[in-house]
């Protein structure tokens, strides 16, 4: 999967004529170049958010009938920032008046006769601009004019490859240092969902653009998705240039909104509003803000607000239903999208969102066809392009059905392990319906890719999605497969196992729960279910939980955001397991699935977490903090962390010596055991680690005390030593596939066939696609007497390109035999003859499977 075409296709192209004259097209569109001290003045004030004083200075320029086009058009600008609309109608009348042909108060029209009850006139303002064009094309080629026709066009419908390129970048050519141009090009890139390409163009933009606060926006909403941090840092720096800057305000308060923090949010849309009591946005967060919190009388009063300056702006049921379908409120968000579509049919933004709501909720007839529908109109739409392109993938995956399930897979995994996907998940449906009360909507769809881009843009719309392993929504879960994963997949039954506890959660609470939440009782059913499934705690989470910042109970509904780093991912996941842990221990799992039904009620989560258990949210905070610093506390006693300050090249002896004045130190002893066995100098590497192994029981990875004595061992040939610490660390860690492949060996070799079944089954839930597991199971299981389980094995194993074709024909067509399937069995022979034709037990089994012989014991 890769994104959609950016600059290497042109599409459709509405009016190509008026292009081409435009193309060739020069002069200029009337505006005088600004280079009088006051009206640098007055621009400085415009950006620096002083909107009042700005439209003072015009409004005196104007009236003494200063002849300069900008004038007049930073006048209604100003006015319109602070609400003022109809006073920016009369000073676009006064504009247009003296400056007829001009473009910028043309295009401002758009706007003022939106928000002063004149919508129906926009229709033919945007046909006196073409038709000025195309009368007089000279007049508008200039960089600046170029970057103005661009935006024209894109409104027109025109193909947004073609205004890149004989617009946009025309202009930065012609005048490398306007920063309008870069700000026109990242715009369109953001409108298109290509958030990395818009960073790239801010990027090119000349110094002198971050001194603009709309660069700055821009730079946030480019990194708003992938990058919480980066653009908080571009939000900062825009309010630092425009205290006022709105649309930076709004950006603030949506992050807010994601993180639950509702009483900041509406702090900061009343900013907005003191700005200008009139803004639309503004007044929708605050639609979101009551929907979220149960207010719909305050719901109804926001929207009617947002809507009171322009009736048919699709954009206030757009942001309304977006933000819900960020709460995973796919339903409710879709519904708002609908909204949006009945005053504006053509509203691609809601179009393209009601697509993505629908493929969640599993409406994937109307889904995949909204996602073609966006994509004929727009084919520069980076979402649209890639659900089309995916779901001609899909269509060739194979479909299973289970009991209340429908998996789909590449045809090939479903093969190897497709049975195994619907018996992991009807053990989840029976285990966590019955746990957790909820009835959820059937079929569940499952979907497994092999390839990491098209789960990112199956989840996301967009490649990407590293860190994650699967996604539910409620009734779609995706998910990657081993395939994607590398040479060290995780465990794809714990992963499915997660994201089916998400079903049951959300279907319990009516999707209204914080992801802390969600993600804590997942994890928490994880390790409930397997010990080896459980997250534990590393170095990394032990310091976190110890620090004076720690997130409190209470606060951790921002905890998913602006993470620093990846680390800081997983340690969110790890302490919302540990607070759902917490609340399991105070009050049951009662308590839990009485707060699910509070929040499918509507009560917010800090109103919930008291009535439900009893304690102030103080309380709770408090003993939370003191449960999660005993847990820190109890994680290697006696050890410590301290990382040895010696060069990375430091030798055993200095290792040796440093650790004589830190004998606790966890890091340090790793490192000699690390140096040791590197040094091959196995009896004192063994001691080394034996001591690490006493500080750090529970360590699980590549570099953990068990991993290295288990090569220890091998080396020394002691395999009764090494399998003790193999078993020791799959026993904590499920995803220990090197592990499990040398315990398959250790089995194999001494014909232990219990154990290797044992083995080879849990390394088929990490790794189903390599042959060794199934070989092993093969064996094993025919050794056992598990007839089913071996021919299931054989024929995975046929099914891998093995190097011994005839043999597993020939075994599978005898168990097969056993079976009573003698026509299969016979196909299974006739197989293992094609790639040996000599193969003698081969023709003596086809011939009792002709005569129908008894089965001959071997």
């Amino acid at each position: 999967m890769t994104i959609g075409p950016r600059r290497g296709k042109i599409g459709r192209a509405g009016r190509p004529g008026t292009l081409i004259v435009l193309a060739a097209a020069c002069s200029c569109w009337g505006m005088v170049p600004a280079g009088a001290a006051d009206l640098d003045e007055a621009e400085a004030l415009l950006r620096s958010g002083s909107y009042e004083e700005a439209a003072r200075m015009a409004a005196e320029a104007v009236g003494g009938f200063v002849w300069e086009e900008r004038w007049i058009q930073l006048k209604a600008e100003a006015e319109l920032a602070t609400g003022a609309d109809e006073a920016a109608l009369a000073s676009l009348e006064v504009g247009l008046r003296r400056f007829p042909a001009s473009l910028p108060l043309l295009m401002m029209a758009r706007d003022v006769f939106r928000y002063t009850g004149r919508a129906g006139e926009v229709p033919a303002v945007l046909d006196r601009i073409e038709r000025l064009i195309r009368t007089f094309p000279d007049r508008y080629d200039t960089a600046g004019g170029r970057v103005a026709l661009g935006r024209f066009f894109l409104l027109r419908g025109i193909d947004p490859k073609q205004v890149l390129d004989r617009f946009f970048d025309v202009a930065i050519d012609r005048e490398p240092g306007l920063v309008d141009a870069y700000l026109a090009s990242a715009e369109l890139a953001l409108e298109k969902r290509d958030d990395a390409l818009a960073a790239e163009t801010l990027a090119r933009a000349p110094e002198e653009a971050a001194d603009d606060p709309r660069y700055q926006f821009l730079l946030a909403r480019a990194f708003s998705e992938g990058d919480r941090a980066r653009s908080a840092e571009a939000i900062e720096a825009a309010l630092g240039l425009n205290p006022n800057h709105a649309d930076s305000l709004l950006l603030r308060a949506n992050h807010l909104i994601d993180a639950e923090a509702y009483e900041q949010a509406e702090a900061v849309l009343g900013r907005v509003l003191e700005i200008n009591s009139r803004d639309q946005q503004a007044w929708a967060f605050l639609a979101v803000i009551a929907h979220l919190t149960n207010d719909p009388e305050g719901e109804a009063e926001a929207r009617a607000s947002a809507l009171d300056r322009w009736e048919e702006n699709p954009e206030v049921d757009h942001i309304l239903g977006r933000e819900l379908s960020q709460k995973y409120r796919f339903a409710e968000g879709s519904a708002y999208q609908r909204r949006a579509l009945e005053r504006d049919p053509e509203y691609l933004p809601a179009k393209i969102q009601l697509c993505t709501d629908l493929l969640r909720l599993g409406a994937e007839e109307e889904g995949w066809a909204l996602a073609n529908e966006v994509f004929e109109r727009d084919g520069y739409n980076v979402l649209a392009y890639n659900l089309v392109t995916l779901k001609g993938e899909l269509d060739g995956y194979r479909t299973l059905e289970g009991d209340g399930f429908l998996v789909r897979m590449d045809p090939d995994e479903a093969e190897l392990y497709g049975d195994r996907v619907l018996d992991l998940l009807g053990r989840a449906r029976q285990t966590l319906r019955e746990r957790y009360g909820a009835s959820v909507e059937e079929p569940v769809v499952v979907e497994v890719f092999p390839s990491k881009n098209d789960f990112a843009v199956r989840t996301f719309g967009l490649p990407g999605a590293d860190g994650f392993l699967g996604v539910c929504f409620g009734r779609v879960i995706t998910a990657i497969s081993p395939a994607a994963q590398g040479e060290d997949p995780s465990n794809w039954e714990s992963v499915l196992w997660h994201e089916y506890c998400h079903s049951v959660t959300l279907a319990r609470s009516k999707n209204k729960m914080p992801r802390w939440l969600s993600e804590g009782i997942s994890v928490f059913e994880e390790g409930r279910e397997d010990p080896s499934w459980a997250t534990r705690i590393d170095p990394h989470s032990r310091e976190k939980l110890l620090a004076d910042d720690l997130t409190p109970l209470s606060g951790l509904s921002g905890a998913f955001l602006a993470p620093e780093s990846p680390l800081d991912v997983q340690f969110a996941y790890f302490e919302s397991a540990l607070a759902v842990e917490f609340l399991v221990g105070l009050e049951g799992l009662e308590a839990i699935r009485g707060l699910l039904d509070d929040l499918g009620a509507g009560v917010p989560i800090n109103d919930a977490l008291p009535d439900r258990f009893g304690k102030s949210l103080e309380e709770l905070d408090e003993q939370f903090l003191d449960l999660a610093r005993s847990k820190a506390e109890a994680a290697a006693p006696g050890a410590s962390w301290e990382v040895p300050e010696l060069p990375p090249d430091a030798d055993v002896e200095a290792l040796e010596a440093w650790l004589e004045g830190h004998p606790g130190s966890i890091p340090g002893w790793r490192r000699l055991g690390l140096r040791l066995v590197d040094e091959e100098r196995w009896e004192r590497a063994e001691e080394a680690l034996t001591t690490l192994k006493g500080l750090d029981p529970d360590g699980v990875g590549p570099e953990s005390a068990d991993a290295l004595l288990a090569a220890v061992f091998r080396e020394r040939d002691d395999p009764e030593a090494e399998r003790e610490a193999l078993q020791s660390l799959v026993s904590r860690d499920a995803g220990a596939g090197s592990a499990l492949l040398r315990l398959i060996e250790l089995d194999e070799e001494e014909e232990d066939w219990p154990s290797l079944a044992d083995h080879c089954r849990a390394m088929l839930a990490v790794n189903p696609l390599i042959p060794a597991p199934h070989r092993g199971l093969a064996r094993a299981a025919e050794r056992l007497g598990e007839t089913g389980d071996a021919i299931d094995a054989y024929q995975a194993l046929a099914t891998l390109d093995p190097t011994d074709p005839a043999e597993i024909h020939f075994r599978l067509a005898g168990l097969l035999q056993q079976e009573g399937r003698a026509d299969e069995a016979r196909r299974e022979v006739l197989k293992a003859l094609e790639e040996a034709p000599r193969f003698r037990e081969a023709h003596r089994l086809l011939l009792e499977l002709v005569e129908g012989e008894p089965a001959i014991p071997r």
